[in-house]
């Protein structure tokens, strides 16, 4: 309807503009769903827009769209102050929406994308602890916003960029093999900037096990490496057990390490050095990032030879442009705002003028438990991990919980509400609209009520029911929102208004009734587009649908 509204006020404006002798183009403007429904089913604000045009009143410019705008859709249209145009449609076009949103799952995507490669690399934690409840919130971020954005038509690709290179992958060696050693009955001092977790100790006895004494009769560094190949290993393999415990599709994981074994690195800065971007200076190299803005140049090479991270990020992102992605999104902690500019002048330098580089900066959640909150730390070892709250609260309060605010807002997670079965809880008062769906269809068949689906919809015509219509019908416009604001709580802000609808409808009418089979029906086929709805919206932040509770 909206893409008729669309093609209608479009050709009412440019046949204005060459009636009237202009020069000039359709402007941009909005079509929306009123908050009050005595405004209408939509209202577009393209006379305001046209104002410059015409230079006229909005107000007249609206009054002769709606002299001329006819469609046997629209029942009615009207001009309001100070220049809307309000449109009533027939009630024939929602019932077309119960019996698609009833019927096909479709109903639910948009081509809003037009399949434009994604990457969206996310979690990205480095491997020398396992995932923490303040990992939480960017894996649930990360992977709802790759789920909204493929269901809005983008072709996505999810990537965690394992940073399996550097020093703090020395330091996670070290800190495994003094354990080990400590293990072995060895005097020796554990490194002040080493990792101190209980999991570290269990790698250095896995490997006692498999080794006995042999690695501390090997040279320091032989046996620090297969200390830290042991720990690189079981951290990533358990760090990927918890994605898939917090039900996140992670599709690729990069190693860092491959960026210099490829010899990606070196190349990056040699292309950057042709461009004139890098240049040396008292041994070291150096981006010249204050050609793109930033306060200062970066050293990229530091005169003792050793690559920085920054680095191995700009080779990074100049191989997921290679692989052919139009845009990536990468999802950091808040507290790497300061990086953005760094790494974006770096983008801008090697060329790609074609694709859009982005940045979603996650705020901390604080994780209340009992009126307390826990500050965590890898390197001290005190933390909660992600796997404890999984198990705490369910991977669906988790995920609902981690995404139902602003991500650049902080939050307290409340474990307690988390855990509640009640309608205050909103997954579970979300979740329960989905179930009393499925539960009113069974007592149908259980009853032998007689109903068929997607009949009587002619009867669906009280202000309650076209209200909830309405409701269903704007999914797809929630969905490109959420899309293209990458703003995964609006799918939750609109499931929670969809089922308190529902539910206030389910106490007000009467689902069931054996004497009038269209009635039955029409509602029942309307609670069903309803369930489709929960259930769509619930798989794109990662939580489940069940038909029970």
């Amino acid at each position: 309807m909206k893409q008729i509204l669309q093609s209608l006020l479009d050709k009412a404006i440019d046949d204005m503009i060459k009636n009237d002798g202009l020069e000039g183009s359709v402007p941009e403007y909005t079509i929306e769903v009123p908050n009050n429904s005595d405004h209408g089913d939509f209202a577009s604000n393209i006379a305001m827009k046209s104002a410059k045009i015409f230079r006229t009143k909005p107000m007249d410019i609206a009054n002769r769209i709606v002299e001329t705008l006819k469609h046997p859709m629209i029942k009615k249209s009207e001009a309001v102050m100070p220049g809307f145009i309000n449109f009533f449609i027939d009630s024939g076009f929602y019932h077309d929406i119960v019996k698609q949103a009833a019927t096909d799952d479709a109903f639910f995507k948009s081509d809003y994308g037009q399949k434009r490669k994604v990457m969206v690399e996310f979690v990205s934690a480095n491997p020398t602890g396992p995932l923490h409840v303040g990992h939480g919130r960017n894996a649930a971020y990360g992977d709802s916003l790759s789920k909204i954005l493929a269901a809005a038509g983008f072709d996505v690709t999810t990537e965690y960029y394992v940073n399996d290179a550097g020093n703090q992958m020395n330091n996670l060696g070290k800190s495994i093999y003094i354990r080990y050693m400590e293990l072995s009955g060895k005097d020796v001092t554990f490194p002040e900037d080493g990792y101190h977790g209980e999991y570290i100790i269990d790698i250095a006895k896995e490997l006692k096990e498999e080794y006995g004494d042999k690695i501390a009769e090997m040279p320091e560094a032989e046996g620090t490496d297969i200390c830290f190949k042991k720990g690189l290993k079981d951290i990533t393999d358990n760090i990927a057990n918890t994605l898939k415990n917090f039900k996140v599709d992670m599709e690729t994981y990069f190693s860092e390490q491959s960026l210099y074994d490829n010899g990606d690195v070196p190349a990056s800065l040699e292309y950057l050095k042709e461009k004139g971007f890098v240049f040396e200076n008292e041994g070291a190299l150096w981006f010249k990032s204050t050609e793109f803005g930033d306060d200062k140049d970066r050293v990229v090479k530091r005169s003792n030879g050793d690559y920085t991270y920054f680095a191995s990020d700009i080779a990074y992102h100049k191989n997921k442009f290679d692989r052919g992605f139009m845009t990536t999104i990468d999802v950091w902690g808040a507290d790497h705002h300061g990086y953005v500019k760094r790494l974006s002048s770096a983008i801008d330098a090697i060329g790609y003028e074609d694709r859009e580089f982005a940045v979603s900066l996650i705020q901390m959640v604080n994780l209340v438990n009992a009126g307390e909150r826990v500050s965590m730390s890898t390197r001290a070892g005190s933390f909660i991990e992600l796997d404890w709250l999984i198990n705490e609260v369910g991977h669906d309060a988790a995920r609902y919980f981690y995404s139902m605010r602003d991500y650049e807002a902080q939050f307290d997670f409340d474990i307690s509400l988390a855990k509640k079965r009640e309608s205050d809880n909103p997954v579970f008062y979300i979740q329960y609209g989905h179930a009393r769906v499925q539960s009113v269809l069974k007592k149908a068949q259980d009853d032998s009520v007689p109903f068929e689906l997607c009949t009587g919809l002619e009867k669906l015509n009280s202000k309650e029911e076209l209200e909830i219509i309405k409701k269903v019908y704007d999914y797809i416009n929630v969905l490109e929102q959420a899309a293209r604001n990458r703003q995964p709580h609006r799918i939750g802000y609109y499931l929670q208004e969809l089922a308190s609808m529902f539910h206030s409808y389910y106490f007000n009418n009467k689902m069931l009734n054996e004497q009038d089979k269209e009635l039955t029906s029409a509602r029942l086929t309307l609670a069903v587009a309803v369930g489709n709805a929960i259930r769509n919206g619930l798989s794109l932040l990662g939580v489940s649908a069940p038909d029970r509770m």
